[in-house]
């Protein structure tokens, strides 16, 4: 049998929740308090723990309560008119100074901590600091963490990989924790940050969920739900992002949140077992294709020009539409009309309805929710003699053994280098396949 934890987040994740679900599950405070203070910033911050209420459900709460009047302290982010969670401990809003990637790494480096606690915690700064410098167009080792950099975030993270392996969770075959975790909600609204006002989800957390194919949905709270720590931990430990995998379930920890939301505002983590073999065929099953719930939107029309179709493709795509597509029916009173069918995900559904009824003179849309199985994909840039083409590639396989489903071209960039250079367009695009190929020795 192997232990392994699911981490479910109907209202996001952060740091200090992670914290709180882990104490939650007898992880001892005491044993973080002691482990902690081999970092060397013990001076700087008070770590303790409450039982707290959201919504009528009792969680644990951490607090990492940084010193004031410590030299380092300062004023970093404001926590006006938004739900900052671990940027916001107990009775003040200061922060220490940000730290560079090199400083962090050298803190934990010389902590003496136990072997994958230092590992997975060297990991989620590092996958972070890529993440800024992306964000920020800088090598992820000259990246100022500010916020995620202080006092407080070390302990978060550092503290999170210290109660998963005080828990004993098991490791797969690629030193990672067997750590599952749901679909993260995107929150909305502003914070105010280092670099002033920004919308939510905040650039980095976008960047992680980019660089992990993170799957996320809208639950309608207008909130920052996932902070940039909680995001890094996540998209560096979990093996997997949806449904729980099969386990027998132990015990279940609740780590609070900051704020009262409209649904109670907490992390739930799932201790549990699962039998080796159910591991084997979570690692080893193939990745792709996977199931995703999509929307379907479908009407019939039969007094509006063919003219304004065109229009209305172009209307649902701005709005999140996946695809559109019509065919010809036959209607009622032997009126020639078409069926427009509009794909998107859930969260894009309101808004693709929005055109349909604005754009044309229908007076009513069916919906249907379906499920469709889609390849892992992602896109390639390729250097070719003419210029730059975008390439997609999707696959299907094993994680360890992944298998080349098909290649595609961009046609909007075959079509600009065909145009560019007065060369057809299908010997572009043949081109262009036959680098990729040769590049990857398929």
């Amino acid at each position: 049998m192997s232990k392994i934890v699911y981490f479910q987040c109907p209202t996001g994740i952060s740091g200090d929740m992670c914290l709180g679900a882990l104490v939650s599950l007898g992880v001892s405070i005491e044993y973080l308090i002691e482990n902690l203070s081999n970092l060397g910033i013990e001076p700087e911050y008070k770590l303790w723990t409450e039982l707290v209420s959201r919504k009528s459900q009792q969680a644990s709460k951490v607090h990492v309560d940084l010193i004031e009047n410590h030299p380092s302290g300062s004023p970093l982010r404001s926590t006006e008119g938004d739900d900052p969670r671990e940027w916001s401990h107990h009775h003040h809003q200061h922060h220490h100074h940000g730290r560079h990637l090199p400083e962090i790494e050298q803190i934990i480096e010389k902590a003496g901590l136990p072997p994958r606690v230092k590992a997975w915690s060297l990991a989620i700064f590092r996958q972070l600091a890529v993440a800024e410098g992306a964000v920020h167009g800088i090598a992820p080792e000259k990246v100022h963490f500010h916020e995620v950099g202080a006092v407080d975030a070390i302990v978060d993270i550092v503290g999170t990989c210290l109660g998963l392996d005080w828990l004993g969770i098991d490791s797969d075959n690629q030193g990672l924790p067997l750590l599952y975790c749901s679909k993260l909600p995107t929150g909305g609204g502003n914070v105010r940050a280092a670099h002033g006002i920004m919308a939510v989800p905040v650039p980095a957390v976008l960047k992680l969920w980019e660089m992990r194919k993170c799957p996320v949905y809208s639950n309608g709270i207008e909130r920052e739900l996932v902070t940039p720590t909680g995001a890094a931990i996540v998209t560096t430990l979990a093996i997997e992002f949806g449904s729980p995998p099969e386990m027998n379930i132990e015990k279940i920890g609740m780590g609070a949140g900051n704020k009262d939301l409209e649904i109670p505002n907490i992390l739930r983590i799932w201790l549990g077992e699962t039998t080796d073999d159910d591991i084997n065929q979570l690692q080893n099953s193939e990745i792709s294709p996977y199931l995703e719930n999509i929307s379907v939107l479908e009407t019939q029309i039969d007094d509006i020009s063919p003219q304004a179709i065109g229009y209305i493709f172009e209307a649902l795509f701005a709005v999140g539409a996946v695809d559109v597509f019509t065919q010809a029916v036959g209607m009622k009173k032997s009126r020639p009309g078409i069926l427009l069918t509009v794909i998107c995900h859930p969260q894009d559904l309101a808004e693709c309805e929005t055109v349909l009824f604005r754009e044309t003179t229908t007076l009513g849309i069916r919906r249907f929710t379906q499920q469709r199985a889609v390849l892992q994909r992602e896109i390639q840039d390729l250097i070719t003699e003419y210029g730059k083409v975008r390439v997609k590639v999707a696959w299907k396989g094993t994680v360890q053994d992944k298998v080349i489903a098909n290649v595609h071209p961009e046609y909007t960039d075959c079509a600009e280098l065909a145009r560019k250079y007065d060369i057809p367009w299908q010997e572009i695009h043949r081109l262009v396949l036959q680098s990729w190929y040769a590049k990857n020795h398929q």
